[in-house]
């Protein structure tokens, strides 16, 4: 990669300027609203559906939220990881591009690096574990990326990184860990509060605050506020992380706005490293977990850690249960008709379902609420895999079904087309 001493600030216009790098080699991924899912996470939970979690006994929040959802498994390969690799090589100069990349992926920076390889016509050498999924082999050499196979443990994937450099002299573009990948991934939320202004500028109800007049001086209808004063703003934004990179992107891109910045794990065997991370105040280094969320399964890096550990920058990690990914996962598949991964829907499930999260934007968002961004980071699953993970009992499935109760409970509502950016249903 690019010497960090010589890579930009990591700032929001350093993000923007990435942006304008990477802008004629990805997609400007759409930004889609649900009347739906605004309601069923507007709509208090039962109290029997927290029997059991951590909020068992506690009185249901009731906040208001309006989703807007940036759909980045519509991006190239399926997932944001192509703005990241696009940045990357695109900070390489002519002597490190004539060199060629390589890397080690299982799976979506595989694919994002070698697209973004073929298109500077610059060889991608691959290192992937031998248990990864046989489709994302395939697309990784579909995108003419030579495959080299390893262990599954990140010892031995980076052992045979070191002889492919050695043999061919490739540049390292890790997958999160560097500058030029977390400025590449920020990209979305740049796109994200632009797209969500241009949808309530055209439909102002889309907005919570579509009732708000914005005053000078950052007033608003007389009221001094430091937070983003704007009737179409985002009042906050909520993504996966795993290794950290898009988080600390987005932390990153949206830094001083006035809109804050959250972000979603699992829990499962231990895969909210960062949460308890930033608990302890320590950097979890490793992480062993077999959640279905499985592009969350990596340790959050270093340099992302510097961005997310700082409180000005990230208001705070959440983590939520296989079973809420799932259910949460359920809806926007089957209301949305959105074809996602279950990592893309940890941040849904954050604001769906963790009620700390929810009591949070109760009590500072009032009778209003928030406008919430939420990224759906990727679509890579198959058909097989959607089927297994439904493959439930029926006692199970209708608890990830929402758990919606008869009487003050969460119901489905009617479902119409999408239309113009809008699933309105």
């Amino acid at each position: 990669m690019a010497d960090i001493a010589k890579t930009l600030p990591l700032k929001r216009s350093s993000v923007q300027s990435a942006h304008e790098r990477i802008k004629q080699h990805i997609h400007r991924t759409p930004v889609l609203t649900s009347t739906t899912l605004s309601n069923l996470a507007s709509t208090p939970q039962t109290p029997e559906s927290l029997i059991g979690t951590p909020f068992e006994g506690q009185t249901p929040a009731h906040p208001k939220i309006n989703f807007f959802f940036k759909c980045e498994n519509y991006q190239h390969i399926g997932a944001f990881k192509a703005r990241g690799a696009f940045h990357a090589l695109s900070r390489l100069n002519e002597e490190e591009l004539s060199r060629g990349v390589v890397t080690h992926s299982s799976g979506n920076h595989a694919q994002a690096l070698a697209l973004a390889a073929r298109t500077y016509g610059i060889p991608a050498h691959i290192v992937m574990p031998t248990i990864s999924t046989p489709s994302k082999i395939a697309a990784t050499q579909g995108y003419g990326a030579k495959v080299y196979f390893s262990g599954s443990t990140s010892d031995e994937r980076e052992a045979v990184v070191k002889d492919v450099i050695k043999d061919t002299g490739a540049i390292l573009v890790p997958p999160y860990d560097h500058p030029d990948i977390i400025l590449g991934q920020g990209t979305m939320a740049l796109e994200l509060e632009e797209q969500a202004a241009e949808l309530v500028r055209e439909d102002p109800t889309l907005s919570v605050h579509h009732n708000q007049k914005e005053g000078m001086n950052g007033h608003v209808n007389g009221v001094d506020s430091t937070h983003n004063s704007s009737p179409s703003r985002l009042d906050a934004v909520i993504a996966p992380i795993g290794g950290g990179g898009m988080l600390s992107g987005i932390a990153t891109a949206l830094h001083g706005t006035g809109t804050f910045v959250f972000g979603a794990e699992p829990s499962f065997e231990g895969a909210d490293d960062t949460r308890r991370g930033l608990a302890t105040g320590k950097r979890i280094p490793t992480v062993k977990t077999l959640t279905i969320a499985d592009g969350l399964r990596t340790p959050v890096g270093e340099i992302p850690w510097t961005i997310i550990s700082d409180k000005s920058k990230l208001r705070g990690i959440y983590a939520v249960t296989e079973e809420q990914i799932l259910a949460a996962m359920r809806l926007v598949l089957e209301r949305m008709k959105v074809f996602v991964e279950p990592s893309a829907v940890v941040g849904l499930a954050v604001a769906l379902y963790d009620e700390e999260f929810r009591h949070l934007v109760e009590k500072e968002g009032g009778e209003k609420g928030w406008n919430v961004g939420v990224v759906l980071s990727g679509g890579n699953t198959t058909v097989e895999a959607i089927g297994k993970m439904f493959a439930v009992s029926e006692q199970k499935g209708e608890r990830q079904e929402g758990n919606m109760g008869e009487q003050g409970g969460r119901k489905w509502l009617r479902m119409s087309p999408v239309e113009n950016g809008r699933c309105d249903m």
